[in-house]
């Protein structure tokens, strides 16, 4: 067992250095200056208390055995921590990186101390596997002979995927884009997430017996209903994506985009590719609505593109920086905790809503005028050529019954030539699915299933975002590894996979992606 002084000897964090600001921002590479083993990791694994009921596994969707890894790693048992780490967590480089680790905020050491860095650990495990080539393809042992489709490559479609390929089942998986990952590889930046770090899991998976199809639209390339005709089961893994638009006057002006029509550009950019939209923040006065990770996402990606000012708004209050009362251990606390985009510049403005647009229009090839808040001009009409100038918002405040409301005197005008809408998503896209293999959807409009990942639709699955609604990629990890096991117990009767340990804790208010 561990160190039962842990605790009790090292009661700081010792967290992992950035590089610079002055520095990174000139670049697409890590902002992480410290990653892998660093002197401070085993005492810092040290810290795991080994509590008899240990809260941060509930606190884990994907139900992480983290006393157990973090001992190893005190112990500096690379191999048997590895074992341990992907025996739940197919993608453990991903959340060591991304996940806002709701495992930390269940730990029972954070009642009284900072948590362990569970996080951390993670990443390091992984990264020490990969160094000593503990990270092998896990080829089955023997091949059935059922087929399933996998519609996504996201992470709950990559998880789904890699586990039923193990399990001896043929995976070919789909996906609409020119390369592998879905939101990992073009909505996450390359600064925050390298996309090396994805290429050498696909190549593993490739290894293992998964195929991979890119450019593939299915509804389009191929129909929904002729995907289920070729094979035994089908997973629809298509992610939430339908954002969700802020409609105010003057939506129509030109220069407002959502967040990921402008993220995946910067990504294409980065690999050498030419961008879909041609959005570019350089030189620009940007104005982000949606203070969540995605919002930090575009507020990193604007400074590095060259804007000239970046302001992002946020709806709700600035959350607090100690865990309050009404959010208890070891639920997860909305606390205040700033993203390196953050430290990197911009101005954040908290309660504060979007009122209107204005913009200029162009009347005739010599005559332009300013447009009021509706868009429109005394005696004259807003044409395709009419641009954003700037955001018309207000302070909010909440009332006693927990409703917004604008507060009267406070409506002032943020100068803006780019506004980036990233208010989070609604649903998937499902409109070829229903025209061509329909299935029932909820109320939210995401595609109903029932407790073993089944649609209305006999043989047709749903994980992920796509049934569960936006949430994080360790929910869509977790989500894709249950599915998968639904999937074999559909095709066989038995179950050929480990069952997957999955929290049934309710999300708690968690972070936008």
């Amino acid at each position: 067992m561990s160190d039962p002084k842990g605790f009790l000897k090292v009661r700081t964090r010792h967290e992992a250095q950035d590089r610079p600001v002055a520095e990174r921002i000139h670049d697409w590479k890590d902002v992480h200056a410290q990653s892998g083993f660093q002197p401070w990791t085993k005492e810092q694994a040290a810290r795991c208390m080994d509590c008899g009921t240990p809260f941060c596994m509930t606190g884990c969707p994907l139900g992480n055995i983290i006393p157990d890894f973090n001992d190893l790693v005190r112990q500096g048992q690379w191999e048997e921590a590895y074992q341990r780490l992907s025996s739940t967590n197919n993608f453990p480089e991903v959340t060591g990186l991304i996940c806002p680790a709701p495992c930390e905020q269940a730990c029972v050491l954070g009642i009284h101390q900072p948590a362990t860095m569970i996080k951390a650990d993670e990443q390091t495990i992984i990264d020490q596997a990969w160094k000593l080539d503990y990270v092998k393809p896990m080829p089955p042992q023997r091949l059935t002979d059922m087929t399933i489709a996998i519609v996504g490559s996201g992470p709950a479609g990559l998880a789904c995927a890699q586990q039923l390929t193990r399990a001896g089942h043929t995976v070919v998986v789909y996906e609409r884009d020119d390369e592998i990952g879905g939101l990992m590889r073009y909505g996450i930046p390359s600064f925050k997430l390298d996309k090396h770090l994805i290429d050498r899991r696909i190549e593993q998976m490739e290894a293992e017996g998964t195929v991979f199809r890119t450019n593939m639209e299915i509804g389009k390339d191929v129909s929904w209903d002729e995907l289920r005709s070729r094979y035994d089961a089908v997973v629809v893994a298509i992610g939430s994506g339908v954002p969700r638009d802020v409609n105010v006057p003057g939506r129509e002006l030109d220069g407002i985009h959502f967040a990921m029509d402008f993220l995946p550009d910067a990504n294409r950019r980065c690999e050498g590719k030419e961008p879909v939209n041609d959005i570019d923040a350089n030189g620009k006065k940007v104005v982000i609505i949606g203070g969540g990770d995605t919002g930090s996402d575009c507020l990193g990606t604007a400074i590095r593109q060259g804007a000239t000012s970046i302001t992002v708004l946020q709806i709700n209050p600035k959350e607090p920086s100690v865990r309050p009362d009404n959010q208890p251990w070891p639920t997860y606390a909305r606390l205040y905790q700033p993203t390196t985009s953050m430290e990197e510049g911009g101005t954040y403005e908290y309660s504060t809503d979007t009122v209107s647009f204005s913009g200029i229009a162009e009347v005739d090839e010599t005559e332009c005028v300013t447009l009021d808040d509706t868009g429109l001009a005394s005696g004259f009409v807003a044409d395709e050529s009419g641009h954003i100038t700037g955001v018309k918002v207000i302070d909010v405040k909440r009332t006693e019954d927990g409703r917004r409301e604008h507060v009267p005197g406070t409506e002032r005008i943020i100068d803006a030539d780019l506004v980036l809408i990233s208010t989070g998503f609604q649903h998937p896209n499902t409109t070829t699915l229903l025209d061509q293999l329909p299935v029932e959807l909820d109320q939210r409009g995401n595609v109903a299933r029932n407790k073993q990942f089944e649609t209305s639709q006999d043989g047709v699955f749903v994980c992920g975002d796509a049934g569960r609604g936006q949430s994080l990629v360790v929910w869509a990890i977790a989500e894709g590894r249950s599915c998968a096991s639904a999937v074999d117990r559909f095709l066989n009767g038995t179950t050929e996979l480990p069952a997957p340990i999955v929290s049934t804790q309710k999300p708690m208010a968690l972070p936008r992606v």
